[in-house]
């Protein structure tokens, strides 16, 4: 992409109304724009990165076995009247009411609706086990939205439901879903830790956060800091095999980790003291197990072995899409901007000209750009009559990951100059080493 023909309208002052890092940098970046307290326009660079979210979620999720559909997000009130939420829910729910005077709400999340789904069309236990999900925008109506994307009301989520003959089934469904949750926030570039938490509205008494360590986080959280060395790295894992995804599970719930609705203190005293941490933490996924709460109430029953109808067991999986590009953000900037990962960058680099319009920078520039581009990356050619200071400042604010600077004393001696934007160093290379370079670089996360 060609930066002169991009829509990126960066800022150089910082609303007032932002008061933490993601919430501040998504809007000089060019990333979001408000429209109402809580829901936001996803402009062309915030939209990329929330693409590139989804994409890895739903990989990962399919690599579990979980199968993707997508639900609306308007939703009938007799469903929630039936599961007895409808009046419990809240303020939160946005409730409407269509020209025919039926009761309608906003889905702020779909156990309904995916139970009359599987009710209407799934009778033997033959069928199970079954897990479906899918990503949709959701609405809860916050008092108080705050932090940009990080509490908005209108928000991008995935979430998935998983149905099973029995307990131990439900428990492995649970089980594969916190391993594919830890995979897909290790190819993000965080650490997301799996924390015993509350259940609130959604039910059951098996659950499990996943945050991100940052001082901005809105939890409390309590840990052994050992859980802070694991990771999954390149780890194949059979999702069928119960034991295998059980003991991972095993190795990630062992050290202490707890929000401060769960905390026990006596339990944490047990952790050595030098590993005893306590921080602030950024929920970014949960998952639960919730067993017959929806599907008695709304009859979604299957036949077992015996001929007998039984109900079936449940559990509900969140991860919260558009939440993560802020937590991202919290977990990877500096003073000059943002700092992706290489996994989820918008770009896999930029392309700075220090001489626009002098024929053999432009030149070298636009060879970049097309080898780049065969390679299989998507560069950002800032090819805009801006000074240097400038290209630079954008750059750094946007945040990804490589920058190559193209200018005329370096192409006199054949090199251009590629820098980290993490580290800061830079290096002096042949074109093509460069591009041979970021093409390593990125193997990995391709």
């Amino acid at each position: 992409m060609r930066l002169s023909r991009y829509f990126l309208p960066v800022l150089k002052e910082t609303p007032a109304e932002a008061q933490i890092a993601s919430h501040r940098l998504m809007l000089r970046a060019g990333m979001i724009k408000q429209q109402q307290a809580g829901i936001y326009s996803w402009l062309p660079l915030g939209f990329k990165v929330l693409r590139k979210l989804e994409n890895i979620v739903h990989e990962e999720q399919i690599r579990a076995g979980h199968v993707p559909m997508l639900m609306p997000t308007l939703q009938p009130a007799d469903l929630w009247r039936e599961s007895g939420r409808y009046e419990d829910y809240g303020e939160e729910m946005l409730r409407i009411t269509d020209r025919h005077g039926r009761d309608m709400l906003y889905g702020p999340t779909n156990e309904e609706m995916i139970t009359d789904i599987f009710r209407a069309h799934v009778s033997s236990y033959k069928d199970l086990p079954l897990t479906l999900y899918h990503i949709q925008w959701k609405f809860r109506d916050e008092i108080r939205p705050r932090f940009g994307v990080m509490r908005g009301r209108e928000f991008f989520m995935k979430d998935g439901y998983n149905f099973d003959v029995d307990y131990a089934g439900a428990m492995h469904a649970y089980n594969r879903h916190m391993v594919s949750y830890l995979r897909t926030y290790e190819r993000m570039g965080l650490q997301a830790i799996p924390m015993r938490a509350d259940s609130g509205p959604i039910g059951g008494d098996n659950t499990h956060e996943f945050l991100v360590l940052a001082e901005t986080g809105e939890s409390e959280v309590f840990y052994d800091s050992a859980i802070t060395d694991l990771k999954l790295g390149d780890r194949e894992i059979d999702f069928d095999n119960w034991d295998e995804v059980s003991a991972i599970c095993t190795e990630w719930t062992t050290p202490y980790a707890r929000t401060d609705e769960t905390h026990d203190a006596a339990a944490f005293a047990e952790v050595p003291q030098d590993r005893r941490k306590s921080s602030r933490g950024i929920e970014v996924g949960q998952i639960f197990y919730f067993g017959t709460k929806y599907s008695e109430p709304m009859g979604a029953t299957v036949q077992d072995g015996d001929g007998n109808k039984v109900p079936v067991h449940m559990g509900s999986h969140g991860i919260g899409v558009s939440r993560l590009v802020g937590a991202i953000i919290e977990a990877n900037h500096d003073e000059g901007g943002i700092i992706w990962p290489e996994g989820v960058t918008p770009f896999h680099a930029g392309i700075v000209n220090l001489r626009q319009g002098d024929a053999e920078t432009d030149g070298a520039c636009e060879s970049l750009y097309k080898a780049l581009t065969a390679a299989g990356l998507e560069p950002l050619y800032d090819d805009r009559s801006e000074r240097a200071g400038a290209k630079f400042a954008t750059m750094d604010l946007i945040g990804l990951p490589w920058r190559i600077t193209v200018g005329p004393r370096g192409l006199k001696t054949g090199v251009i100059e590629l820098t980290s934007r993490r580290t800061g160093e830079s290096e002096e290379l042949a074109p093509e080493a460069a591009v041979a370079r970021l093409t390593e670089i990125y193997a990995g996360h391709m």
